[in-house]
């Protein structure tokens, strides 16, 4: 095989519901991308759609090894349904201690292991999902992104006290302690703002602060 292990490549392991979007969405972004799964026919199915797509045991490290994943910069290991699968393919990984990895914990003893190996990324994908759908379903949210820190990111719209005045004047940043980060006119590209910006109702703006600042300035349209 080809070897890919280059600055822009990823060896992405497990190649299920989270890792084949994942794998595929990088091969759509330029990024070269190795896939790896134990399923013949899920191999097969993303054959000519990834740089490369290999059946192999990742739970052996000379398996591995022999694809040259010890030589990859970055590390994605989608392996969900085989708890004992994923924890052996990433203690593997660790072992080679050059990737940089992302491992999907399907529970919280499962990100708890994860974490204890060494882990520096682990994801969650239905429990954050559920967490970011539960905020666009209670409150006024366009759109919305929670970082580990509590900041966080809302899409909305701009409430009538932001309206037809350079945001400079309207003194939200102090009254409800967020920015107003970018605008999207009707028709129009995102642009990021400036203290001269007026913003108009029909307007799409992304907030950023602290996530219940966020939520609640979301709230006030």
């Amino acid at each position: 095989m080809e070897r890919i292990a280059e600055a822009n490549s990823v060896v992405v392991i497990g190649l299920g519901r989270f890792g084949g979007a994942l794998a595929l969405e990088l091969a759509a972004a330029g990024t070269e991308v190795l896939g790896i799964d134990m399923n013949e026919d899920v191999v097969q199915s993303f054959n000519g759609r990834l740089t490369h797509v290999v059946r192999a045991d990742s739970t052996k490290e000379e398996a591995l090894r022999q694809l040259s994943v010890h030589e990859f910069e970055r590390a994605v290991v989608g392996i969900g349904s085989d708890l004992e699968a994923s924890i052996l393919t990433t203690s593997s990984l660790l072992r080679f201690k050059k990737p940089t990895i992302w491992a999907k914990a399907v529970s919280a003893a499962h990100g708890q292991i994860l974490e204890q190996l060494g882990v520096e990324h682990v994801v969650r994908p239905e429990e954050d999902m559920g967490r970011r759908v539960a905020h666009l379903v209670r409150g006024a949210m366009l759109d919305y992104i929670e970082f580990e820190d509590g900041f966080a990111m809302v899409k909305t719209r701009p409430p009538k006290e932001a309206l037809n005045k350079p945001l400079g004047m309207t003194g939200i940043r102090a009254k409800h302690h967020i920015t107003v980060v970018a605008v999207k006119r009707r028709n129009s590209e995102w642009d990021y703002t400036t203290p001269q910006t007026v913003l108009n109702e029909d307007d799409e703006i992304i907030v950023a602060g602290a996530t219940l600042a966020a939520e609640r300035f979301a709230a006030l349209i």
